[in-house]
């Protein structure tokens, strides 16, 4: 147990991408941009996540880039910028095909059904929307409405993830949001009654006053509604960053030990109803498009999360929106205000980004399939290169059980599943010399 609590205290990034994203520097600004944009090939395949960076109050646990607005005013000024920015990357990407369009947040929802359908638009003029495959959104079940879920059907939503994290009424209170299972279920029929059956909920373990029967008893009710999937995260204790996070009382986080007892009680519910295990946090029905890609060895991850996107280039449109091009990283401006004039005055946001190097390509594939099947054989992945090193690193992890090394494939044990970025960190060659504070492991 003490070598498992040991494990559980390591603070390691959550690699949904690699490098992270505090390696990301000024040196890659709107023009390498504009450059990169223009040698995307004409058949490339484009992935458009639109951040929308408000709610109309801010939960405690939070750790996206949003702030909580009253007013309308600012929404849509913001929509104005959104709009431009869109008109603006059509123009230096031309109208190529996108397969995969996420609309995240904040509460992406407080748009409203006229601005979210005008950006809509707005897309289908600047790129190709004939063979998109998911068109999904962020919502918290608190903001909907039946004339909302009506306009997120009529705008071609076919996936909807919502946002639950406990079920647990003192939970609840504790992370300022509260938000009963009536309600979500409530959310959950309108979606259904739009058409819109590809539905996940997200639940975290490791919140302030949660125990391991709270856990259990939301894992259990929200398994009930029957989503495709589940996501289960656990709540990453910031508050150097997230400065919000102050207001939660330490004493009433659980300890590392009850956090990993936590997940593996949610695991064992979504499990025996049904659900299969999907990389680090997900679970998904047998049949839905996550659990075919995991089978296939076809499963991606992003900074949205486990994946069955394929495209070749993911474009971020908004304040801190972070983009992936065959180039490397880039990322808007995080001020709402920086990111406004940048694009009102016809320039791209970036302001800050990464070229990627032969050996980031390299290590990104092995630490992808880390975290995404669990397993990699460098001699498939990467044959002829030494990491040597690294399987030396990784000896710990297979003493405790957590690894297994076979010659140079590494495979994740089931024991192993909580600690997978203790994984992925070993071929992390930034991590060493970075001073970044990250979350704990499990």
């Amino acid at each position: 147990m003490n070598s498992m609590l040991v494990l559980a205290e390591r603070n390691v990034p959550r690699y949904t991408s690699y490098p992270t994203a505090p390696h990301f520097s000024a040196a890659v600004d709107a023009k390498t941009y504009a450059a990169w944009l223009a040698e995307l090939p004409d058949k490339a395949r484009l992935s458009l996540y639109l951040h929308v960076p408000f709610c109309t109050h801010l939960c405690l646990y939070c750790g996206c880039h949003t702030k909580a607005v009253r007013q309308r005013d600012p929404v849509e000024r913001y929509a104005d910028r959104l709009m431009d920015e869109v008109a603006l990357i059509g123009e230096a990407a031309g109208r190529r095909r996108v397969v995969h369009l996420h609309w995240g947040g904040g509460t992406p929802s407080i748009l409203g059904e006229e601005l979210l359908t005008a950006l809509t638009d707005k897309i289908a003029a600047a790129f190709d929307l004939s063979a998109i495959e998911e068109h999904a959104i962020e919502l918290d079940p608190r903001r909907m409405s039946k004339r909302l879920v009506r306009a997120l059907g009529k705008i071609g939503i076919n996936r909807a993830s919502l946002g639950v994290q406990d079920f647990s009424p003192h939970v609840q209170e504790a992370i300022g949001r509260v938000q009963p299972f009536e309600q979500v279920a409530r959310a959950m029929g309108w979606l259904r009654d739009a058409g819109i059956e590809r539905i996940n909920i997200d639940l975290m373990y490791g919140l302030p006053r949660q125990t391991a029967a709270d856990v259990a008893r939301s894992a259990e009710l929200a398994a009930a509604l029957s989503p495709q999937r589940l996501a289960l995260f656990g709540y990453a204790h910031v508050p150097w960053f997230k400065t919000h996070q102050r207001m939660i009382d330490e004493a009433t986080l659980p300890g590392p030990l009850e956090r990993i007892e936590q997940a593996r009680i949610a695991g064992e519910v979504f499990l025996a109803h049904g659900y299969e295990a999907i990389g680090l946090d997900h679970f998904a029905r047998p049949d839905d498009s996550l659990a075919l890609a995991a089978r296939a060895h076809r499963l991606h991850r992003n900074f949205q999360g486990y994946t069955t996107d394929e495209a070749d280039a993911l474009i971020g449109i908004g304040a801190s929106a972070i983009g992936r091009l065959p180039q490397g990283y880039v990322q808007n401006a995080v001020d709402i205000a920086g990111y406004s004039r940048a694009v009102e005055a016809g320039r791209f946001a970036i302001a800050k980004g990464i070229a990627l190097t032969p050996d980031d390509r390299l290590r990104a594939r092995i630490i992808e399939r880390l975290m995404c099947g669990l397993a990699v054989d460098l001699d498939v992945v990467a044959p002829g290169n030494d990491f040597s090193a690294e399987i030396e690193a990784l000896q710990n992890l297979a003493i405790q059980g957590a690894v297994r090394i076979e010659g140079r494939r590494i495979a994740v044990t089931e024991y192993g599943r909580p600690f997978l970025r203790l994984a992925a960190a070993a071929f992390d060659a930034y991590l060493p010399a970075n001073r970044t504070r990250h979350s704990i492991a499990v």
